[in-house]
């Protein structure tokens, strides 16, 4: 079972690229975030003959995420509850399925708020998004299942995590606080893929449009498979498909692929 995660960032501005991908590689799951667009305009056929069945939870022009999956898609949830009834959010960031293979997985796509500029409503936002994902995960571990949440979390977990820690320190993607609400999820029981099977410095999934940094290497770590004790268990290895990043008309993220015995 290879279950990937990708931010491709506008999946219509892109299609003819991550296709090409998904021929190639042919992961079992994947997640997509910052698909911008609403349901009815993503490309469903198109991953429909590659044989991918499809949920997408999307968005006018911004964020929206979707999951694909070779198996069958039950038990689909679009949407992160809430903590109270009073809270309304319009901004489609989590989906989440069964995928009923023979193993059957849970797997969340998430695409968790920016949270910039510090300071600002955006910044409160990105830690109540966090929260609520807190509490809710915490509730999918009681089912001991093989879980995977994956998606862009942004959020740099460590100092080795990105390539110029000194030029991150004003932003939310690497505040303290995004950084705790991130270790807090982990300590529920989660373990981080890309840790488990390599953790070596450097394992960047980002690499921004501007000022050169993809070809400096001015790479961060945001994009994270975290793992039930059940997946964990399964997990046998962790691809950064960096080559992406080096194809015509990118993403500012590449693909990142996990491995599991079934």
């Amino acid at each position: 079972m290879r279950i990937a995660t990708w931010n491709v960032n506008s999946i219509n501005a892109r299609l003819e690229g991550v296709l090409a991908w998904f021929e190639s590689e042919a992961p079992d799951v994947a997640v997509l975030q910052e698909i911008k667009c609403v349901d009815e305009k993503f490309p469903t056929e198109a991953f429909e003959r590659l044989g991918y069945n499809v949920a997408v939870h999307g968005q006018k022009t911004y964020n929206g995420v979707a999951l694909l999956s070779k198996h069958p898609i039950e038990d689909v949830r679009k949407g992160l509850p809430f903590l109270s009834d009073d809270e309304a959010d319009e901004q489609a960031r989590y989906v989440e399925a069964v995928i009923a293979a023979p193993t059957p997985f849970r797997v969340v796509g998430i695409y968790l708020p920016n949270g910039n500029p510090i300071g600002t409503e955006k910044f409160a936002y990105k830690l109540s998004w966090m929260r609520r994902l807190h509490a809710h995960a915490q509730g999918l571990l009681a089912f001991e299942e093989p879980l995977v949440i994956a998606g862009d979390y942004n959020v740099i977990p460590e100092a080795e995590d990105v390539a110029n820690p000194q030029a991150w320190l004003g932003d939310a993607l690497f505040q303290p606080e995004s950084r705790a609400a991130f270790r807090a999820l982990k300590n529920l029981g989660f373990a981080d893929a890309y840790m488990q099977a390599d953790g070596a410095p450097g394992g960047y999934t980002f690499w921004d449009y501007q000022a050169g940094a993809w070809q400096r290497n001015l790479g961060i770590r945001i994009d994270h498979l975290l793992l039930s004790p059940q997946a964990a268990d399964r997990l046998t290895g962790l691809v950064i498909h960096r080559d992406e990043r080096d194809k015509e008309k990118p993403s500012d993220h590449v693909p990142v692929v996990g491995h599991f015995r079934d």
